[in-house]
């Protein structure tokens, strides 16, 4: 193991998942879209993997339980490019949620 490596865990083997010290978390636009239609792990890698082709976003987490898909970006996404790629993908989204 490099001596200067760079790790997400401390010393007593715990990791840790915040942002080191004087550094800022910059997570981007969050938004939250009801998708109907998911209902396995296979549907959550097909979304995730579709939706986190576009441009300009940085995560995507889905929630099979809630129904829900969240969508951290750059910047604001067009909803329609959003519908578009779930609909091609096989689910469909019903707007974004509250």
């Amino acid at each position: 193991m490099l001596e200067n490596a760079m790790s997400c865990c401390s010393p007593n083997n715990t990791c840790s998942t915040g942002t080191p010290e004087g550094s800022v978390a910059v997570e981007g636009v969050r938004t939250v879209y009801a998708v109907a239609g998911m209902t396995c792990g296979h549907c959550k890698s097909t979304l995730t993997t579709a939706i986190g082709a576009i441009d300009g976003v940085s995560r995507v987490e889905v929630d099979l339980d809630a129904g829900q898909v969240v969508v951290i970006s750059a910047a604001d996404l067009d909803d329609a490019v959003i519908a578009g790629v779930v609909d091609d993908a096989g689910y469909e989204l019903t707007g974004r949620a509250a």
